[in-house]
């Protein structure tokens, strides 16, 4: 296709509204196909689903009672501010309320966090592969995205994201541990990312499966915001607290960037139902502790049917494994949804020799691994 057929294909079709350029790169999210989908399409009934790292024990009972206790008064708009979650929040994490942001769900965000703070031609460093939102918030804002491979096993590197930044960078993105390799920043790299940032430079530290890591060495990053430090911490109630469903995150920062973001937040961006949800999974402890225990021994179960059938895969800190499947993988992905076993491919991450395999049940997890193994020996 010359320039011209490219222009003249890419131009709006008469009385439509041309639409921003930039959304000729804009590359909308794809999640993991829901149970009901792949159980129509493929005609099965028995559909496990381990792709988008849910919570295979579900929500926090009480939280279940919270939204059944608040369900006759969703006539009403809920609180703009989330000033009840605020609250269990701040005395939770040690932090005053003016030091944190409810958002619906870690997606809203980093998109909020994009609107801030980038304009044309600014630059934000994230690490390759990463959660692939941070590069949609940067594009929607026209900004560019400089990518730093991981090391090798994915480890981080301070000095490689240092390395990347210029005076045209407003964020850096770290996701620890990190979606899709589970990997993580052990503290005293953090530290030195911090201490070489230049003045300017705002670290988003993405902590969503904090509550999953075991690591001496690990943070949660809320003691650098304690200390007033240029980090906004990104956390959600999707992950341990198994409250996907209704789309509830928050950031904690140093006030003036929370004050930032509330001037570009849209009123009423949390339900009603999700607040109250989310205060009562807070003060669960129990059921959190009962789902890091799962996860754990979940995925030491994993990496024990992997090894067992020869298969390479990284250990991880968080509530998924990446495993690699080679060359063959798109096609064993294809063959494990055609067993009733939805996983995430690792193209839309740019790895295309591996599968990311959430946690589940071991019941799940058992089924999984069965299915693994009959669809090597089929593809022999």
């Amino acid at each position: 296709m010359n320039n011209d057929q490219r222009m003249q294909a890419e131009a709006p079709a008469q009385g439509e509204v041309r639409p921003r350029k930039v959304l000729d790169r804009l590359k909308p999210y794809s999640p993991g196909k829901p149970i009901w989908e792949v159980q129509r399409e493929l005609g099965l009934e028995r559909v496990v689903k381990l792709a988008s790292n849910e919570n295979p024990l579900g929500p926090s009972p009480g939280a279940l009672e919270a939204i059944q206790a608040a369900l006759p008064d969703i006539h009403r708009y809920p609180d703009t501010q989330s000033v009840l979650l605020k609250e269990a929040l701040a005395q939770e994490l040690q932090l005053r309320t003016e030091q944190l942001v409810v958002t619906n769900g870690g997606d809203e965000l980093i998109t909020l966090l994009s609107e801030t703070f980038l304009e044309p031609g600014d630059e934000i460093v994230a690490p390759f592969p990463t959660f692939s939102e941070y590069e949609f918030g940067a594009h929607l804002m026209d900004a560019r995205v400089v990518s730093v491979p991981l090391a090798e096993g994915f480890r981080y590197e301070a000095a490689s994201l240092l390395a990347a930044v210029n005076e045209r960078t407003k964020l850096v993105w770290l996701c620890s541990p990190n979606n899709p390799t589970g990997t993580y920043m052990p503290r005293q790299e953090l530290e030195r990312l911090l201490a070489g940032l230049p003045q300017g430079v705002l670290l988003v530290y993405d902590a969503a499966y904090c509550h999953y890591t075991a690591a001496e060495d690990y943070t949660d990053g809320l003691e650098f915001v304690r200390a007033g430090r240029p980090v906004i911490v990104l956390q959600t109630f999707s992950k341990a607290y198994g409250l996907a469903g209704i789309r509830v995150g928050f950031g904690a920062a140093p006030e003036a960037i929370i004050r930032r973001i509330m001037q570009v937040k849209e009123p009423f961006n949390v339900n009603a139902l999700a607040q109250t949800a989310a205060a009562a999974a807070l003060s669960d402890k129990e059921h959190v502790l009962r789902s890091r225990a799962l996860n754990a021994q979940g995925r030491e179960r994993l990496y024990a049917g992997l090894d067992q059938l020869g298969l390479a895969y990284t250990r991880s800190m968080s509530n998924f494994v990446l495993v690699e499947l080679g060359a063959r993988a798109h096609e064993l992905f294809r063959a494990l949804m055609a067993k009733g076993v939805i996983v995430r491919y690792g193209d839309i991450w740019g790895l295309p020799r591996h599968i990311r395999v959430s946690i589940g049940t071991e019941e799940e997890n058992i089924f999984f691994l069965e299915c693994l193994e009959q669809v090597l020996q089929e593809s022999r």
